[in-house]
């Protein structure tokens, strides 16, 4: 099996193309920088490079270069979303086994691909007549399974560093965010990141429990202790003895509930309903909310020496709209666990279809993008997810957004909105292309387009 190192810096077309590769029988590293594309030959052995002509740590010319001098024998195509036949040239007087423009159809990356290797292995066979040498052997990458998907996004960054510092200490940790942001999967991670891992994660929610069993269901009952006690039943605390009890929406405990739980993250100890026997628990809590607990505390909602008992430290969970970077990371991820799921192998998303993600705003977070991308990979006959499994909200549009708001779009009035964001941002390509939620090559390609200076 032929394998391919894929260097390019656009992610959601890195990750189609590695796809396709891999349905295609070959094996896929990418890398997404200079950088991470030096890193990971050092490591590995590959067949063939693919790489970008603009990388934000390099070009694709000189990266080339670089390693057809330490690594003579593996060839080296160009991509590039300029057609120009000069920069082809140049490519291949140094060294490139070939050059494509983008956009490509499959069967000319395949072709390409497939003259590059051949090509190679003639070579090879008739240096190893005249010498033999012994072949390096590849070296393989085994990489577990984690729901945890980490972003590259400054948000996501953030997230995942507040993670790894409080993960192993005991300290009580409130996470804060909208509905769908995977408050559960950050509870999730700190836990399996603690020296707790070995031990319960118990997920309660508080906003299905009844205020007259909260009792029971916390701390537990004896048979008998109240109608409907058929049995004796373990409580969540003791049942996450020793490990983790996360406590979502906490908010919406009443006030009551709320002076018995303070009390068993007081004492660390609980008495099942009917008992008269404490039991000693060793739990960490972790608990998440999606409204203001400060301001709940201000009108006598929930009580302050509880709100920062479960306050030790505070992360926030960041909504889709403020990870726009992260965006397709999440989207592809979400496609392979629907892939698994339905028995399906589609590849990934048509380019109309990433446009209209990363121009949605997203209401129900990561939550509404899972339900979004496994209907729609139910519902796709091809190999990609086109515009036409959508559901219906992603072309509705309101007369408020049909006018400048202030927000960035490429959908009408391109040129106009690029002027705009170059103005906004003082001409910083970089940051003009987040404003426009678009990657800094399309950017390049739309000024080039445009003849915007």
């Amino acid at each position: 099996m032929p394998k391919i190192l894929v260097i390019e810096d656009d992610i959601s077309f890195c990750k189609l193309l590695e796809k396709f590769l891999l349905k295609k029988s070959f094996e896929v590293t990418v890398a997404f920088s200079a950088a991470e594309a030096r890193s990971a030959i050092r490591k590995e052995s590959f067949d063939l490079i693919l790489t970008d002509l603009r990388l934000p740590d390099s070009d694709g010319i000189g990266l080339m270069s670089e390693f057809k001098n330490e690594y003579p024998h593996i060839p080296v195509i160009l991509m590039t979303g300029y057609s120009d036949v000069n920069t082809a040239v140049k490519a291949i007087k140094n060294g490139a086994a070939d050059y494509i423009s983008k956009p490509f159809n499959p069967d000319e990356v395949l072709l390409v691909i497939t003259n590059a290797l051949k090509a190679s292995q003639e070579i090879e066979e008739e240096s190893t007549e005249e010498t033999p040498k012994p072949k390096k052997a590849a070296k393989k990458t085994v990489t577990g399974e984690n729901e945890f998907v980490k972003g590259i996004s400054v948000a996501s960054k953030k997230l995942q560093d507040h993670i790894q510092l409080v993960s192993p200490t005991d300290m009580s940790v409130l996470i804060i965010g909208e509905s769908g942001t995977g408050k559960e999967i950050i509870a999730k991670s700190i836990h399996q990141q603690s020296n707790r891992k070995n031990n319960n994660f118990i997920a309660v929610d508080c906003g299905a429990i009844p205020k007259e069993l909260a009792a029971s269901e916390f701390f537990g009952h004896l048979k008998g202790s109240f109608t409907g006690a058929i049995n004796d039943k373990m409580g969540y605390f003791e049942a996450a003895n020793g490990g983790t009890l996360f406590l979502d929406e906490i908010g919406n405990l009443s006030y009551d509930n709320q002076i018995q739980l303070l009390r068993a993250l007081q004492e660390r100890k609980v008495k099942p309903v009917g008992s008269n026997k404490e039991i000693n628990v060793d739990i960490r809590i972790i608990t998440a909310t999606n409204e203001d607990l400060r301001e709940a505390v201000k009108n006598g909602d929930f009580r302050e020496d509880l709100y920062h008992r479960i306050n030790e430290f505070s992360i926030q969970s960041p909504s889709l709209k403020d990870r726009d970077e992260d965006l397709m990371l999440f989207a592809d991820y979400f496609l392979e666990k629907a892939n698994q799921q339905l028995n399906k192998d589609i590849i990934g998303f048509s380019p109309e279809v990433v446009s209209i993600f990363q121009n949605y705003n997203w209401p129900g977070n990561l939550r509404e993008l899972q339900n979004c991308v496994k209907r729609a990979t139910l519902l796709s006959q091809g190999d990609f997810i086109e515009s036409d499994v959508l559901p219906v909200e992603f072309f509705q549009v309101s007369k408020q957004q049909q006018g400048f708001t202030g927000a960035f779009s490429l959908s009408e009035n391109e040129k106009e909105a690029i002027i705009h964001a170059l103005n906004r941002t003082q001409n910083n390509k970089s940051e003009a292309a987040k404003l426009l939620k678009i990657t800094r090559k399309t950017l390049y390609n739309k000024l080039k387009q445009y003849n915007i200076d």
